[in-house]
């Protein structure tokens, strides 16, 4: 897999950018009350996204965790409609009825984000074998955090996926927490990508850079599109946040949170673009400034539409 060129570059942080910022707006209006539910977001975090979903078409499959907002914008998905569902409005993706733990768009192949930990690394695995079975050259690629790789069902998918050469790639964001508790309370291994060895297959562990995440995915994605079985890679990143919009982190003090803001994928990022001349200051500028309008258009658009009635509660149900 070569070197990304200079348009590849700026895409590269147009679309972090682009995370980063929606999240922020989410936060926003979630914390004004305009948005019901829970939040996580995944400030911090915009790399890894980035760096995957640049392999991926659209008729390849992703799911996520609950932090999931990142994978969905990075794969394509329309950011007022995307709104739209957050907001609880018809107009959205689901009807209004995912709100942002479950925000769905098959026609992009986003099988939607997960509330349970660990609960999309089987239905991603069930996508690749959908694939495989069809003779597709089709991708599934699933993402969770550190805590996800104690569960049953990362286990038991990594090893059905690497028995059975499935074309999936397990994507571990090592953000540090698995919910309120650091790794070294919930797994005795420093890299979680070791436990690829239990199933034969690669682990890589890759620092939180967009550029370094999109050689090390493209290799994966090739290897996959070939039939030649899934890779587990270990994303090493910080999380800015808590583990929920409103989380006081009782459980880290703010030297801790200071550490991770320090270390920002998007400012490391920037620099470099700076400092190859990829970018002028100028361009930053318009960039940003683009993002900030087209969020706007978004949550305009998202106050607008209206909320689903109840006559059409039964839409959708099967049984």
């Amino acid at each position: 897999m070569g070197k990304p060129g200079k348009e590849k570059m700026i895409d590269f942080y147009r679309q972090m950018l682009r995370i980063r910022r929606a999240e922020e707006k989410l936060m926003e209006v979630f914390s004004a009350g305009e948005i019901m539910g829970f939040l996580h977001v995944s400030i911090g975090q915009e790399a890894a996204p980035v760096g995957v979903c640049a392999h991926l078409r659209d008729d390849d499959y992703i799911g996520t965790t609950h932090r999931g907002h990142g994978y969905a914008i990075a794969k394509g998905i329309d950011l007022k409609r995307a709104m739209a569902e957050l907001f609880g409005r018809k107009e959205g993706y689901c009807m209004g009825r995912s709100g942002s733990m479950h925000l769905a768009d098959l026609s992009k192949g986003i099988m939607g984000a997960n509330g349970i930990v660990g609960g999309g690394i089987p239905i991603v695995a069930g996508a690749g074998f959908a694939a495989k079975y069809k003779g597709t050259d089709q991708v599934a690629v699933a993402t969770f955090g550190d805590g996800a790789t104690n569960q049953g069902t990362f286990h038991e998918t990594l090893n059905i996926a690497s028995v059975m050469n499935l074309p999936v790639i397990f994507l571990c964001e090592n953000n540090g927490w698995a919910e309120f508790s650091p790794r070294p309370v919930h797994a005795k291994i420093e890299n979680l990508a070791d436990r690829a060895a239990s199933y034969g297959i690669p682990g890589i562990i890759v620092k939180n850079d967009v550029v370094e995440i999109y050689e090390v995915c493209g290799e994966a994605v090739a290897r996959a599109r070939k039939g030649e079985g899934p890779t587990l890679i270990e994303v090493k990143c910080d999380r800015w946040y808590g583990h929920y919009v409103g989380d006081a982190q009782k459980y880290r003090g703010k030297e801790k949170v200071d550490e991770a803001m320090a270390k920002d994928c998007i400012r490391e990022f920037e620099t470099r673009l700076l400092k190859e001349k990829i970018l002028k200051q100028a361009d930053i500028e318009k960039i940003q400034a683009d993002i900030v309008a087209e969020l706007a258009e978004a949550v305009g658009f998202a106050r607008q539409c209206s909320y689903p009635g109840p006559e059409e509660m039964a839409e959708g149900l099967y049984v």
